[in-house]
């Protein structure tokens, strides 16, 4: 599978003006390999850096800023003042008094094949609601509350899918990943728009320069760990819930943090259910073989994917294959976390049980213990 890349070879220096009335700094490169990548929201297309006209600033993410290479696979970021707060912003705008911030971008993460549309949506809050990696924001939809008349929409909650820098490495935007909500009425089996997700819709439906309205951050449960540099830390995801994690690997193998050095093992399992619902996937293609020692990667594709059993492989599953491996690293003090819909946590929890008995151990005492020692992360919707 090809992979997915930060920047292309450039020697000596560079100046990136490119497609609006914005202008960019310049950006000397030195003898360093900088490769870009095909998606907007990740760096610049070559097609973008052979133009001669400066870049509009909701074209797409990276026409804010254009970050320097630190090496073949780091990135400089700032402002680095955001490091240095002991604790994490919580609730900074709140639901009655939420802040307007304003969108940047919208890209279709999924193939034609995925059941259902999931967006990658960059919203600019210009450095006014920072946060932290694995919080979340709340998003107030524009109109009216159908079941209060006269009151706005109720807050909904989503991941941030991007470090404290963003997507533009300048603390001055948050991404989310964001799942079209589409209600098919059982008895016809057709889409009744009139009960789809309103704040998903309105989200995948936005436009670069629109408003929307954002509240928090919050949430402190999924927060990253980062006493130790050389922590283990399983992610389990399904879906969008991979938002968080996505937060964490960039953090850990894309950024150049003076603060932050990560040197341990970062092992995310996805579940989706095929090759064309896969999320992010060429960014964790880059980490994997630029970091083969700290990180690993197992995806879990239901529909197209078999279980040992011969039944849909999904994300437990996958899990199950390396038990052995993840209960030693769980012995060992590593942290788990999971993120995704709720309905993932049954079957997760299942077959953990089943895996713990078969090892001789009482998964409820592990589980206590796992939960004591501020091991165990979930966050589910």
């Amino acid at each position: 599978m090809a992979a997915a890349h930060y920047g292309v070879v450039f020697q000596g220096s560079l100046t990136t003006p490119l497609n609006s009335d914005a202008s960019l700094p310049k950006s000397v490169f030195k003898n360093k390999k900088i490769i870009f990548t095909d998606k907007p929201w990740m760096s610049f297309s070559h097609l973008e850096l052979k133009t001669k006209k400066k870049p509009s600033r909701y074209h797409s993410i990276n026409s804010m800023s254009t970050p320097q290479a630190v090496d073949s696979s780091k990135v400089l970021v700032s402002p680095l003042v955001l490091e240095d707060s002991p604790e994490p912003p919580l609730n900074i705008y709140k639901p009655k008094e939420p802040y307007t911030a304003t969108i940047v971008s919208v890209e279709r993460l999924v193939g034609p094949k995925a059941p259902g549309e999931t967006c990658h949506i960059v919203i600019d809050h210009g450095g006014n609601v920072p946060y932290w990696e694995g919080q979340s924001y709340g998003v107030i939809p524009p109109g009216e509350n159908p079941k209060k008349p006269g009151a706005p929409h109720n807050v909904r909650l989503y991941s941030i899918a991007s470090t404290r820098y963003g997507d533009s490495f300048d603390g001055k935007t948050a991404s989310l990943c964001v799942r079209r909500a589409v209600y098919y009425d059982p008895e016809t089996g057709k889409e009744d728009p009139s009960k789809n997700g309103v704040c998903s819709n309105f989200l995948c439906d936005s436009k670069p320069g629109d408003k929307v309205k954002i509240t928090g951050p919050a949430g402190k449960i999924m927060l990253l760990p980062e006493d130790n540099p050389n922590a283990t830390h399983i992610m389990i995801a399904t879906g969008t819930g991979v938002a968080p994690y996505r937060g964490y690997l960039r953090r850990m193998f894309m950024e150049s943090i003076p603060k932050y050095k990560f040197t341990g093992l970062a092992w995310l399992f996805l579940g989706v259910a095929n090759t064309d619902s896969l999320l992010y996937d060429q960014e964790f293609q880059k980490y994997l073989e630029d970091n083969p020692g700290n990180f690993r990667y197992d995806r879990a594709l239901s529909r197209e994917d078999k279980n040992k059993n011969g039944g849909k492989m999904y994300v437990q599953d996958k899990i199950e294959e390396y038990s052995d491996e993840v209960f030693k690293l769980l012995d060992e003090g590593a942290h788990i976390y999971f993120c995704g819909l709720k309905g993932m946590m049954p079957g997760i929890q299942d077959t953990l049980k089943r895996v713990a008995e078969g090892r001789g151990e009482k998964w409820e005492d592990k589980l206590s213990k796992l939960k004591k020692n501020k091991q165990w992360h979930v966050e589910v919707y």
